[in-house]
């Protein structure tokens, strides 16, 4: 029965794949879409040359798109000058700053979050502090991280370390605070030591919800570094997508975007993953 859903499921991805190709495809044809042949003289300005007169679409076709795509996959870690750097450095660069900040907001949030779920005086002390924090958009920090810290790499982890410290901090405090009143009881008949008890009976049963939170949390940092390298320049794969919009290359544009959504989705997998190593049954 799940073979069969699973097969299903994967014909109808695969028909929604080809659909969308195909209307990407007849939109890129001359004359196609809203509008017809006609162009915005400003527009003209931008793209220049045949798609300026309409006989040729400024958008890349599926077809164009895949060749640049192989392209970069060819020579990933080229490096051709400070603002032409192969697509595999540019994500070797986004990565290392979404780890370095991740680990470092990881850090803090899971014990700090230990002792909020552990100390209902110490959560109703920070709660004011953590649902004033909490809404504020990454993003608002970096001119913050910029004049402080004086340096776009720092301020980029920050940023990160910042958006990846709530959900994990949040979720760990529940996870805590949520563990069944029975196992303590037992852990307290047994007089089991507070270091022990966090260890032994705590920290395996909100293990799960602690991985949710972390599972969460991977996916904003990775989708912040994105805007936070636009801001900043320099290096990582935001500067790059917003470097080929400058350049007006559509083809790499998307081709970067396609490998942003890739390399989200396996660490997303990466750390569904490790909840499912770390999740229990009764």
């Amino acid at each position: 029965m799940a073979s069969s859903l699973s097969l299903r499921a994967g014909l109808l991805s695969v028909l929604i794949f080809a659909a969308f190709v195909g209307a990407w495809q007849w939109a890129t044809l001359p004359g196609a879409g809203p509008g017809g042949g006609a162009v915005d003289p400003e527009y003209a300005a931008l793209v220049s040359g045949a798609a300026a007169q309409g006989a040729k679409s400024a958008f890349p076709t599926p077809a164009d798109v895949a060749a640049t795509l192989w392209g970069h996959l060819k020579d990933p870690f080229y490096v051709r000058g400070a603002n032409d750097q192969g697509v595999g450095i540019q994500l070797a660069y986004s990565l290392g700053r979404v780890l370095v900040g991740y680990l470092l907001a990881a850090a803090v949030a899971i014990p700090l979050g230990f002792l909020i779920g552990m100390s209902p005086l110490t959560y109703k002390a920070l709660d004011p502090f953590i649902q004033i924090l909490k809404p504020i958009s990454p993003l608002a920090w970096m001119p913050l991280a910029l004049y402080t810290i004086k340096d776009s790499g720092v301020s980029a982890i920050f940023v990160i370390f910042i958006c990846s410290l709530w959900p994990m901090l949040i979720n760990t405090a529940f996870g805590v605070a949520s563990v069944r009143k029975e196992w303590l009881n037992v852990a307290a008949t047994l007089e089991v030591g507070a270091f022990r008890k966090a260890f032994l009976v705590i920290l395996p049963a909100a293990a799960p919800t602690i991985m949710t939170g972390m599972r969460i949390s991977i996916g904003i940092a990775w989708l912040v570094i994105v805007a936070a390298e636009m801001l900043v320049g320099g290096t990582g794969i935001g500067y790059f997508v917003w470097n080929e919009w400058n350049n007006l290359s559509i083809g790499n544009i998307i081709t970067a975007i396609l490998l942003i959504g890739l390399v989200g989705m396996a660490l997303d997998l990466a750390l569904a993953r490790a909840a499912r190593l770390v999740a229990y049954r009764e």
